[in-house]
Parts: structure tokens; sequence; C-alpha cells
């Protein structure tokens, strides 16, 4: 989006339409075909094989699929999840095969998908070249478990690691640890061909080897501690799988593994780029920004209830910023899945859903702060909306229906709460990802 749509719109007259504005911004920063072409190495003497998994996955290969030369051989799949793969520009021929299936818990379709991806690069030569396109969400699509485990087993797994709040990076070393083709196991299946793996960050840090639990890349966490997180978090695992974990047999492949020795990494679109852009942006329209941090981790809702804190030090001290400003954030924050009274409904939403019911109650209607909370793949958890709206009024409406917030908090509802509001914010998907957005306007 140009920045000069940006200067149209007042954000005094239009908070809510200004901060959807900025999280456009940051999307658009994120999609691939933008910064993916400064990254391509030039077409082998041999074969070009595509193979890659995350909820960009599909605009990667559209991508991928524009940049890469026409008369140069090209051929591949990826999987990414349902639902997420953008509609093919016209004229452009299909080159790479996309795949569907599920996230955040895997599915059959994700176990065949993995089967096909890690088969495919089979009998290259060192004159072949492996493109590796890979995004967050590809621990869940691209699932192939380790000896010893199910399909079942595996979501049963995934499942308890999203309920109990675990961060990104101890989910995604349990996943690698129990996984055939994460951690650094796809890189194995592409050797001797060079590989160059292209990355789309959804993670605090933008650590490669926990992005998309790291299928092409080194990985220095050890069975060890995959143990001492299912230990932590009182997750159990079969006796077999539990037995390979405390004898090292399913250790991923290390730094200096002869796998890595013709690959190399580049990151074309990362979550503090993105939230430059949405700055950028607010300050093409004469609005002071600030960026917090593109890292920010913890429980969704406490993590709410501090950047309340700072709105209102700005709203009511003009410190440590000075109003009017917009105050941005990222990273990827949790949520612990709190028990359920026998017979109560099971709440729905996500991640800024819960931080969204966290500032709101922490705001205390303040006046002058409005707020938008979503995830830059356009989907909150498993719902259909991206994130939601907190304005001054929001604790006075829902009171006006007869909603304690309270009430839906305690049960994880913030779909629920939201959409009794029309505070959704929906967008479909965005056929990128790197994760939270959250923009704080104070007036």
């Amino acid at each position: 989006m140009d920045n000069a749509v940006f200067t149209s719109i007042d954000p005094i007259s239009e908070p809510l339409q200004f901060l959807q504005n900025l999280y456009q911004a940051a999307v658009r920063r994120a999609l691939p075909l933008h910064s993916m072409g400064e990254f391509l190495p030039a077409p082998p003497k041999g074969r070009t094989v595509v193979v890659g998994a995350g909820k960009a996955a599909g605009a990667m290969a559209h991508a991928l699929e524009q940049l890469w030369p026409q008369d140069a051989p090209l051929s591949g799949l990826v999987v990414t999840r349902y639902g997420h793969t953008p509609p093919r520009p016209e004229g452009l021929k299909q080159r790479i095969e996309i795949l569907e299936s599920s996230h955040p818990v895997p599915d059959a379709a994700g176990l065949q998908a993995a089967e096909r991806i890690i088969a495919f690069p089979q009998g290259l030569t060192e004159d072949d070249l492996v493109l590796c396109l890979i995004s967050g969400g590809g621990s869940a699509l691209l699932t192939l478990p380790a000896e010893g485990m199910t399909l079942a087993d595996k979501q049963r797994v995934n499942q308890a690691l999203l309920d109990c709040g675990a961060s990104i990076g101890e989910m995604n070393c349990v996943r690698k640890h129990l996984s055939r083709i994460k951690g650094g196991r796809l890189a194995a299946a592409c050797a001797p061909a060079r590989m160059v793996t292209l990355l789309i960050s959804d993670v605090p840090g933008d650590e490669a080897s926990v992005i998309a639990s790291g299928p092409t890349v080194p990985d220095e966490t050890t069975c060890a501690d995959a143990l001492a997180i299912l230990a932590r978090y009182q997750i159990e695992i079969p006796a077999e799988a539990q037995a390979q974990l405390e004898s090292g047999a399913l250790e991923t492949r290390k730094p200096g593994d002869v796998a890595f020795a013709r690959s190399s990494v580049h990151l074309i679109a990362t979550p503090q780029q993105s939230l430059d852009a949405a700055a950028e942006a607010a300050r093409a329209a004469g609005m002071a920004a600030y960026i917090l941090s593109d890292e920010i981790e913890g429980e969704s809702r406490e993590v709410g209830k501090v950047h309340a804190a700072l709105a209102r030090a700005v709203a009511l001290k003009g410190q440590p910023f000075q109003k009017p400003c917009v105050i941005l954030s990222g990273g990827e924050t949790t949520v612990t899945i709190r028990p359920r009274l026998p017979g109560a409904a099971k709440g729905r939403g996500g991640r800024a859903g819960e931080f969204c019911m966290g500032l709101a109650q922490a705001l205390q209607g303040q006046p002058g702060v409005w707020a938008l909370a979503a995830d830059t793949d356009g989907i909150d958890g498993v719902e259909d909306n991206a994130g939601a709206f907190v304005t001054p009024h929001t604790l006075t409406q829902s009171l006006a229906k007869g909603m304690k917030l309270s009430d839906y908090m305690d049960r994880n509802d913030a779909y629920g709460f939201f959409e009794a509001l029309d505070a959704l914010f929906v967008t479909g998907p965005t056929h990128t990802n790197v994760n939270d957005f959250r923009a704080l306007l104070v007036l």
C-alpha cells in the first residue's frame, strides 16, 4: 500500500481504519514477491527442485514461479494451510505443486505431504539445486512422526503443547525431536545437491532453526532438552519414543553436519521489517510511531495488561512518549487454556483476541486509546478472524449487553466477546506470516 493512502486517513476521525491500514502495510511488506528476487541464485547446470512448507508457502511458490527464468527447469511441491493457497496470477504457468493440510494440529494430509516432500529430492547430484521455501506454520503442516509414534500421538502432543502455554521455541524443540523431517533432516534428504533456504520468519529472534522447526538447518537443542520440556508441562509420549529420546536415538542434525556443507539460508521477510513498514506508514500520516519490540513473548492477556499500562501512562502523563502517537509491537505470545467447569461451553479465540481482552480489562475505558491486535497470517488461532479491536467504549458496550469480560476471560472466549461487540477484525488469509501485530493509537 502506497504511503500516500495513509496521508488521506485522519487517525483522529477514523482511528480504526487508520489502525487497519497500518496492519495492511505490515502485511504487504512481508509478501514474498516483494523481496524474494534478490536472494535467488542463478540456475544450476542440473535440475532445480523446490520443496517447502508454511502458511506462506503457496505465495512463495507463486513468487518463485514468476521470478525464476521461464526457460530454466523448475519443479517441486510445497504444503500450506487449508484455504491459504492464493489465486494463481493470470497467465502464470504452474511448475510447483501446492498441497494443503491442517494447522495448528496436524492431519493425515500433512503426513502424506511430508512423505512426498522428503522423497521428492532423492537422487539429486552435485549439479542440482534445491530451493527450500519455509515459513511459519510448517511444523504442523509438515508432519512425519518419529519411529514409535503415530499420527494420533503427534496430534495429541501437539495439542497439549498448544494448550499448556509453552513458548514457540519449546514447542518446536519437542516437535523437531519427534520428527523424521524436521531438525535438519530434510536437508540430509537433499544432499549432495546445493541447497538455498528462503525463510519468512514468524518467531522472536528470527532463529532459523525454530522457524517451522528448522527442516533444512542445523539444530543445537538436544533430546535432553525435549525431555525436560515434556516433563515441565507433564506431557506423556509413547514408551518407545520416550526410550529413544532418553538414548539419544532421535537426535537432530547438528552444526558441522555434512548435510549442511553446501547450504545457505536467507531471511526474506521478518517481523521487524513489517513493524518498520507500519511505523513508516504512520509517520507518513503525520503521527509519531514507536516500536517496542518484535520479540515480545509471554501470556497474551498479561502482555495486554503491560501494553495497557504503557498506553495509560502516555495518555495521562505524556510519558515515556508524547501523544498523539502509535505504539507498535510484535512477537509470539501464548495462551494457557483454563480448565472448564463441567458443562461449560468451550471458549474460542487465539493469541490476538486474548491480548485484546487483557488490554481492555486493564485500560478500563481509557479515553483516547484505540488498539488493534491481529495475526499477520489473517487467522487468530483456528477462527476466521485475524484479531480484534479495542476502543474506549469496549467495556461500556459489553456491560450494556450484560456481558462480563472476566467471564469470557475465564473460559478463553475472546472470539465470543468481540463478536458480540462487532469488534472482530476479519481479513481472510493474507498469504504470509510474520506473527503477532499490535498497534495502540493514543490520541
